[in-house]
């Protein structure tokens, strides 16, 4: 199992953090990449970001580019155990 950090969110005509996420996703079935899985640590709920362009628009990059199997873990949004931890942070 190999993990990647990369980025989202790139915005405006400024240079981004690198690497970026779509162009990395684009890349991977070339490399011989074909099952992905993809979570976004930094999204605890679910955004544009996180449905459209996670979820929508980098699986048909990956699938565009060769990718056979796509999937997207979803954000902890309002998860029993996870409102659950917060509480517990918060003592």
């Amino acid at each position: 199992v190999e993990i990647l950090h990369t980025y989202q969110s790139k915005f405006g005509p400024a240079k981004w953090l690198e690497p970026a996420t779509d162009e990395t996703i684009k890349s991977l079935p070339k490399q011989g990449h074909k099952r992905l899985l993809v979570i976004s640590p930094s999204f605890v709920a679910d955004c544009l970001e996180t449905l459209y362009e996670l979820e929508l628009e980098n699986r048909a990059y990956f699938e565009q580019a060769g990718g056979e199997l796509y999937d997207v873990v979803p954000c902890l949004n309002d998860d029993p155990k996870f409102i659950e931890l917060l509480k517990d942070l918060s003592k």
